[in-house]
């Protein structure tokens, strides 16, 4: 895949960046981590006026249609933003679950509102002790006269509390796995509001039989598909990370230009001078293998694809780690302190390392792989 921007991606790159400096400042964000609700409306609205909330739609469906490409960049801006808002939760994995998995019906009928801002999605997938195999998933999906009753539970649904519209995998009598639509004020539904270490809002979700209509459900046996969808949520995710480490990395080397030792920036000891060349390396590296899962994340071989996507979950998720620690040795004890943006971006990566399949569980993956070869 070609990764040189053309005019069309970088204008796209330049009005989030634009807007993201403008409106979503350190002041601003923090105020908006510390409220009652930890996300603001009105900057969702915004990202939507911006296009933004449909990047991840085809041109067809009404939206942008920038494509991998165009994800990753916007996914770079939102991660260096420290954005709270669901815009991983709902522009790209909630509104790829629709794309990949709807009908034209279901289409037509959230994808201008996902697009819009109006509506917001989470796939609500997550379970205890399920990880990223999908045999585990124990929620269960029965027919009734009316059409289905769900009954399960959900684990740390990012960005549950803000959403109207909770797509829910589930185990359907035949042993196939469903996916399903439940409004978030559906009878039944119980959401426990949680922050995840990095500030952002999630919720354990319980559903007890929760009844809903035949057409709730998202095409048949949905495991190949939500399997390419959370691939390409992981592929975004990355984008993110790799934005977050570009601010840290950044905010550690101005810090080493401006803090004196003895006269001098420590930035010109020559053993702080090799770990930030270090930190420099894990970040390039965190670079390429982001530019690998975007450039797989939509390949049909399901097997070459998860091992690039895992590949790639690992080095980034290990370069998060070593980037972080670093950038918060560095800067001393202050480093972990709310008043200063590097314990942020610090957090950030933590949760990184725990979302959508752990750095060990991912490296796992890898090594069966190999094995397999």
């Amino acid at each position: 895949m070609d990764f040189s921007i053309n005019d069309e991606q970088q204008m796209l790159l330049d009005t989030t960046q634009r807007f993201l400096t403008s409106e979503y400042g350190f002041e601003q964000r923090h105020k908006l981590l510390e409220s009652e609700s930890g996300w603001s409306p009105a900057i969702w609205s915004q990202l939507a006026d911006l296009g933004l909330l449909a990047v991840d739609i085809a041109e067809a469906d009404g939206g942008i249609g920038a494509g991998p490409v165009g994800v990753m960049l916007v996914s770079q801006a939102i991660g260096h933003g420290l954005v709270l808002e669901p815009f991983l939760s709902s522009a790209i994995i909630a509104t790829q679950a629709v794309t990949q998995i709807g009908s034209d019906a279901q289409r037509a009928q959230w994808l201008p509102s996902l697009a819009s801002g109006e509506s917001i999605a989470v796939l609500a997938h997550d379970e205890d002790k399920a990880g990223l195999d999908f045999s585990r998933i124990k929620t269960r999906a029965t027919r009734s006269d009316a059409g289905w009753t769900i009954s399960g539970g959900k684990s740390v649904v990012y960005h549950a509390p803000m959403a109207n519209l909770y797509l829910v995998s589930a185990r359907v009598d035949d042993g196939s796995l469903g996916l399903f639509a439940i409004n978030a004020d559906s009878a039944g539904v119980t959401r426990h509001a949680l922050r995840t270490v990095d500030g952002q809002r999630a919720a354990d979700l319980e559903f007890d039989n929760v009844l809903l209509d035949a057409d709730a459900r998202l095409g048949n046996d949905v495991s190949e598909s939500l399997a390419a969808v959370t691939d390409a949520g992981i592929a975004a995710l990355c984008a993110e990370a790799f934005g977050v480490l570009d601010r840290i990395l950044k905010a550690t080397i101005e810090y080493s230009r401006s803090r004196k030792q003895f006269g001098v920036p420590i930035g010109s000891f020559q053993a702080l001078q090799h770990r930030m060349a270090d930190m420099l390396i894990q970040f390039e590296q965190a670079r390429s293998m982001m530019q690998l899962a975007t450039a797989r994340c939509r390949d049909a071989d399901a097997q070459s694809r998860r091992a690039a996507i895992s590949g790639a979950k690992v080095l980034i998720g290990q370069a998060a780690r070593y980037v972080g620690q670093q950038a918060v040795q560095l800067h001393g004890g202050m480093g972990m302190t709310d008043e200063l943006d590097v314990s942020h971006c610090f957090k950030r990566l933590l949760a990184f390392e725990l979302r959508m399949g752990t750095t060990d569980e991912h490296l796992a993956i890898c090594r069966s792989n190999l094995q397999a070869a």
